[in-house]
C-alpha cells in the first residue's frame, strides 16, 4: 500500500503506514525509531530495531524478514532513510554485502508526532491559569520596558518563549473546549442515559463558563493595557533582543536569516496582540470567545429544560415514534398494519374551508357522509378570493378613530425642547474650544443628559480612552473630543440629579455645518 485510500496521487505517503494492512508492526518500528532519537541515536541496525520491537510485546512478533521487509516500505514512503553500513566490514566479502542502517526522517517524525497528538487528543479547557500567566509574564515585560538600563536579553527571550506557549496553549484549549461544547448543545436526549447525569454535567459546564467569563473579562482589560504601557514604552528594544538572543543560536547566522528571525518575533507579538487588543474595523477573539461562552450558556439552560420537560412528561415525538414502530411489528398482519398507518397518518375530510351560506346548503342538502371520498364527493366552490388572499372580507361597523391631537401636541413640545437643548448646550462645554472636565462643575438636567449621550458615545468608541476618541452625536449635530489628561486628577460634576464622579478629561465639543450632517 503505497498511498493513503482517497489521498491524491504522490501525496501524504507519511501517512500510509498508519492505514496499511500491517499497521501495528509500522506503528511499533516508527515508535522505536523515535524513542531512539530522543537519546540522540539517530541510526539503527534492523536487529537492533528487531530488539527494541520485541521489547514492546507485539503480538505476534514479527521475525527478522518480516523486520526487514516492513523497514524497506517505511523507506519507499519517506518515513525513513536507509544508508550504507560500513562500521562492520572487517572482510571484502562483508563489503560486498548489502547492510543497512535506518534513520527516521523529518516527514516520518512529523507524521509520528500528528499521530500519537491525534490519539491523545487535546485538553478541552478553558484555561484561565493561562491568564494569570500571562498578565504575570506581560507585568514582568512591562518593568524591563520602563527600565532605563539595558534589561537582560535572555530573560527577554524566556519570557517572550513563555509568553507564547501560554497564549498557544490557551487558543488550543478554548478551541477544543467551544467544539466539545458545541457538541454537547446539539447532543439529543436519549431517555435511556442516565439524566442525572447529563444534566448535573451540563450545570457544570454553565457555572464553569461564567468564571472563566468573569476572568476573562477582567484578564483582558489588564493584558490590554500592559500591552499598550510595553508598546509606549519600549517595545521594539524588548524585540530586538529576544531575537538577537534567538538568531545567536541559528546555524546560518547571515544577515537575511537574522531578519527573518526578527520578522518571525514580530509577527509573534502581533498575532498575540491582536487576540485581546480591540480595533474599530474587526471583533477580537477574546471577544469572540466570550460571546461564544455566553451564548452558550442559554443554549445549555435551554437543553436542561427539554431535559426535565421530557422526563417529566414522556410523551414526546421519538418516544411516540418508538412506540409506533412497536405496534407495526406486532401487527398480525398486512391489513391490520394499513389500518394502522391510516389511523396514525392518513388523510380525514377537511372542516378548514371558508364557504359561503348557499354552497354549503346545497352542500347539506345532497346529503354527504363525512367519511365519504375526496374523488366521489360533489366539489366545493370556493371563492376566488379565498384562494387568492386566504380570508374573506369581515363586513361590519368600522372602528371609531382614535384622536390623537394632544398627543402629538406633546410630542412636538418635548421634541422642540431637545432641539433646543441641543442648540444651547454646546456653549456650556466651551464652544469647540478644549477644556477639562473637572472645570464645568456643575451642570443643569438637560445639560447633564446632553454631557452622558456624548460621553457614552466617546466611551463606546474607544474602551480604555488611553488614545482618546472624537466621535458625532446619535443625530450628527454635534462632534465630541475626548482625550486624557494624563495627570491622573478626577472630576466632580454636581447635577440636581446628583454627583457625577470620575477620570478627568480634556473635552471638547463643536456644532457640525449642515453639510458636514448630511454628509
Amino acid at each position: 500500500m503505497s498511498e493513503i485510500i482517497g489521498a491524491p496521487p504522490g501525496r501524504l505517503k507519511a501517512f500510509a503506514y498508519a492505514a496499511a494492512e500491517k499497521a501495528p508492526v509500522y506503528r511499533v518500528i516508527m515508535g522505536v525509531l523515535l524513542r531512539a532519537k530522543e537519546r540522540f541515536v539517530f541510526r539503527m541496525r534492523p536487529h537492533e530495531i528487531l530488539h527494541e520491537v520485541h521489547k514492546c510485546g507485539l503480538t505476534p512478533a514479527p521475525d527478522a524478514a518480516e523486520i526487514e521487509s516492513a523497514l524497506e516500505q517505511l523507506c519507499e514512503w519517506g518515513n525513513l532513510e536507509a544508508h550504507p553500513d560500513t562500521a562492520e566490514v572487517h572482510t571484502v566479502e562483508d563489503f560486498y554485502k548489502q547492510r543497512h542502517v535506518y534513520q527516521i526522517t523529518s516527514q516520518g517524525e512529523s507524521a509520528e508526532l500528528a499521530l500519537n497528538d491525534y490519539e491523545t487528543g487535546r485538553k478541552a479547557e478553558l484555561q484561565t491559569s493561562a491568564l494569570l500567566d500571562i498578565r504575570e509574564l506581560l507585568d514582568d515585560l512591562r518593568r524591563m520596558a520602563r527600565d532605563d538600563a539595558a534589561p537582560d536579553p535572555g530573560k527577554v527571550h524566556r519570557d517572550l518563549l513563555a509568553l507564547r506557549a501560554c497564549f498557544e496553549a490557551l487558543k488550543a484549549g478554548a478551541h477544543t473546549f467551544m467544539s466539545m461544547l458545541e457538541q454537547e448543545i446539539d447532543l439529543q436526549f436519549d431517555p435511556d442515559a442516565q439524566v442525572d447525569a447529563i444534566v448535573a454535567r451540563r450545570q457544570r459546564l454553565i457555572d464553569y463558563l461564567e468564571r472563566f467569563i468573569a476572568e476573562l473579562v477582567i484578564a483582558t482589560d489588564a493584558i490590554v493595557q500592559s500591552v499598550r504601557d510595553i508598546e509606549e514604552c519600549g517595545l521594539d528594544r524588548l524585540l530586538e533582543q529576544a531575537a538577537a538572543r534567538r538568531a545567536a543560536d541559528a546555524v546560518d547566522p547571515d544577515p537575511a536569516n537574522v531578519e527573518r528571525i526578527r520578522g518571525r518575533v514580530r509577527a509573534e507579538w502581533e498575532d498575540f496582540r491582536s487576540w485581546f487588543a480591540s480595533r474599530s474595523d474587526r471583533l477580537t477573539n477574546a471577544d469572540a470567545l466570550r460571546s461564544r461562552a455566553r451564548a452558550a450558556i442559554p443554549a445549555l439552560l435551554s437543553a436542561i429544560t427539554r431535559i426535565n420537560d421530557r422526563r417529566n412528561d414522556r410523551i414526546d415525538r421519538f418516544n411516540d415514534l418508538r412506540v409506533l414502530a412497536r405496534w407495526f411489528a406486532a401487527a398480525e398482519s398486512d391489513a391490520d398494519a394499513h389500518r394502522l398507518w391510516r389511523t396514525a397518518f392518513g388523510l380525514h375530510p377537511a372542516r378548514h374551508f371558508l364557504i359561503n351560506d348557499a354552497t354549503l346548503d346545497e352542500h347539506e342538502g345532497r346529503d354527504v357522509r363525512p367519511d365519504t371520498s375526496w374523488l366521489d364527493a360533489p366539489p366545493l366552490k370556493i371563492s376566488s378570493r379565498l384562494r387568492l388572499f386566504g380570508a374573506l372580507p369581515r363586513s361590519g361597523r368600522l372602528s371609531r378613530v382614535v384622536d390623537r391631537a394632544a398627543e402629538k401636541k406633546k410630542l412636538a413640545a418635548a421634541t422642540q425642547d431637545e432641539v433646543q437643548r441641543i442648540l444651547t448646550s454646546p456653549a456650556r462645554f466651551g464652544a469647540g474650544g478644549r477644556m477639562r472636565l473637572s472645570d464645568l462643575e456643575t451642570l443643569e438636567s438637560g445639560e447633564f443628559e446632553l454631557f452622558l449621550d456624548l460621553l457614552g458615545e466617546a466611551v463606546s468608541a474607544n474602551a480604555l480612552l488611553s488614545e482618546g476618541a472624537e466621535v458625532l452625536s446619535s443625530d450628527g449635530t454635534l462632534k465630541v473630543r475626548l482625550s486624557p489628561t494624563g495627570d491622573a486628577r478626577t472630576a466632580v460634576i454636581h447635577t440636581p440629579e446628583g454627583t457625577f464622579e470620575g477620570p478627568d478629561f480634556w473635552i471638547s465639543i463643536e456644532q457640525n455645518s449642515i453639510d458636514e450632517v448630511t454628509a
